[in-house]
C-alpha cells in the first residue's frame, strides 16, 4: 500500500509542480550543495522540496553529483551531524527543510563561517547575527486563502441546493468545517486562518474545528482525525499535514453517500480522492532554490529572510477537481490577480475578530531582536503583514469562528 501511495504521490507532485514553474540555464562549475531532509519522496512536503531542488538544479546546469542528499533525518543531533558531513564533502551551501532542524543547522553555521546554511521554515536567522545563516518560507497563506475560496463556493452550492442536514450545522447555524493540523505552530495557525478567511469571503456562516496530530506525517492519525470530523458532520476537511490520509477518508465517506469534500496540501490529491478532492494549496519551491543556488554560485549572500508568493509563482493551488462549484475557476483567477495587484490582503483586520474585538495591534520583536509578539508592529495599513519581518509565518491569533481540539 505504501508503495502505491508513493507512486501516486510522485505522479501528483509532477502534475502539481508543472502548474507553476519557470527556469533558465547558467553555468554551475564545481559548486556543491548539501540537502538535509526530514522525510523522503513518500512524504508530500519533502517531495515538494526534492522536486523544487531538482528543477532549480536542472535550470542552472547543476549536475546530480553536485548535490549531496540526506533523507529522513530526525529533528535531533542527527541533523547537525549530517550538516557537518555535507561540509566535509565540500558543500558550500547546506539546506535543511524542517523547523525542528533549525537549531542544529544554526550550530553548524556558527562553526563553518565559509559555508552558507539555510533553515527552511525557520525563524531565528535574523536574531542569530550570522551572515552565513538564512531562513526562507513561501507565502503559503496566500494560496491557503485561495483554496478557501474554492471550499467556500462548494459550501454555498451545497447550502443553496438544500443538500445539507441539521448535522452539518452547529448550534449557531454555521456550516461545519474540519481542519487536520500537524502542530499548534504559527505556520499552521497562519495557514488555517487564511483558509478560513477564504471560505468566509464567499460564505460567511461557517465555523471550523482544528485538531492536531502532533506529527507532520502520519497517514493513520490524519485519516482518523478526518473521520472524526466527518462523523461530526463537517462538509469540508482542510489540512496542514503531509499525507493523503485526510483526502482518502473524505473519498471513502463520499462514495458511501456522505456529503464531504477535501482541500489538501502540497500535492494534487485527485489521484486518491477523485470525487472528494476540490484542490490543494501548494508551493513551487524551485522559485526559492533557483534564487538561492544562483546567488551562492555567484559568490553572493543569500537573503537572511526570503519569502515570496503569487507574485513570483512561489505558491499556487493545484488542478481543480470535478466536484468544484460552478464559477470556481473565475473566482480563483480574480482572487489571485487581486493578491498580485495588492488589492486583496489575506489578514485584513476588518475581516476577523478575536474574542469579539477588532485587532489593531500585533507586535513582533523585542529590543534584542528576538522574535516575540510584543514589540515590532505587524499591523499596518489595515492588515497584518505576514512574513514581512521574518520569512516564517508569525500570525498566531485564534480568530473567532475557529476552535482548537488538542
Amino acid at each position: 500500500m505504501k508503495k502505491i501511495i508513493a507512486l501516486l504521490l510522485v505522479l501528483a507532485m509532477t502534475l502539481s509542480l508543472a502548474a507553476c514553474s519557470k527556469s533558465g540555464k547558467t553555468a554551475s562549475g564545481d559548486f556543491k550543495i548539501g540537502v538535509v531532509l526530514v522525510g523522503d519522496e513518500n512524504e508530500g512536503y519533502t517531495y515538494a522540496h526534492i522536486e523544487g531542488i531538482k528543477k532549480a538544479a536542472s535550470s542552472l546546469g547543476i549536475k546530480d553529483d553536485q548535490i549531496v542528499w540526506f533523507y529522513s533525518v530526525p529533528e535531533s543531533e542527527a541533523c547537525y551531524d549530517k550538516c557537518i558531513q555535507c561540509v566535509e564533502q565540500g558543500c558550500k551551501l547546506v539546506i535543511t527543510n524542517s523547523y525542528g532542524h533549525q537549531a542544529h543547522c544554526e550550530q553548524a553555521a556558527k562553526e563553518n563561517p565559509d559555508v552558507q546554511f539555510v533553515a527552511m521554515t525557520g525563524d531565528t536567522a535574523k536574531k542569530s547575527g550570522l551572515s552565513n545563516f538564512s531562513n526562507a518560507f513561501n507565502q503559503t497563506y496566500q494560496s491557503r486563502y485561495v483554496s478557501g475560496i474554492v471550499a467556500g463556493l462548494k459550501i454555498k452550492e451545497l447550502v443553496d441546493s438544500g443538500l445539507l442536514t441539521d448535522k452539518n450545522y452547529d448550534a449557531d447555524g454555521n456550516v461545519k468545517v474540519g481542519y487536520v493540523g500537524a502542530f499548534p505552530y504559527a505556520e499552521v495557525i497562519s495557514g488555517f486562518t487564511g483558509f478560513f478567511l477564504g471560505i468566509k469571503s464567499v460564505y460567511d456562516k461557517v465555523s471550523m474545528q482544528v485538531s492536531y496530530t502532533n506529527s507532520w506525517f502520519d497517514i493513520s492519525a490524519e485519516q482518523q482525525t478526518a473521520e472524526k470530523f466527518i462523523a461530526d458532520g463537517c462538509v469540508i476537511i482542510g489540512q496542514h499535514a503531509d499525507s493523503q490520509g485526510a483526502p482518502m477518508a473524505c473519498e471513502s465517506a463520499n462514495k458511501a453517500g456522505t456529503i464531504v469534500f477535501s482541500v489538501g496540501y502540497n500535492v494534487d490529491m485527485l489521484s486518491v480522492a477523485p470525487t472528494a478532492a476540490l484542490t490543494s494549496s501548494s508551493n513551487d519551491w524551485s522559485v526559492y532554490y533557483t534564487y538561492a543556488f544562483k546567488t551562492a554560485m555567484n559568490g553572493g549572500k543569500i537573503a537572511t529572510d526570503w519569502s515570496e508568493g503569487y507574485d513570483t509563482g512561489a505558491v499556487c493551488i493545484t488542478k481543480l477537481g470535478a466536484s468544484v462549484a460552478g464559477g470556481t475557476k473565475e473566482a480563483v483567477d480574480k482572487a489571485e490577480a487581486d493578491i498580485k495587484a495588492g488589492k486583496l490582503h489575506v489578514f485584513d483586520i476588518e475581516k476577523f475578530t478575536v474574542n469579539g474585538q477588532k485587532v489593531t495591534s500585533a507586535l513582533c520583536f523585542d529590543s534584542d531582536g528576538d522574535f516575540v509578539y510584543d514589540q515590532e508592529e505587524a499591523i499596518k495599513d489595515g492588515y497584518y503583514h505576514e512574513s514581512e519581518y521574518i520569512s516564517a509565518p508569525s500570525f498566531n491569533m485564534i480568530i473567532d469562528g475557529i476552535t482548537q481540539n488538542n
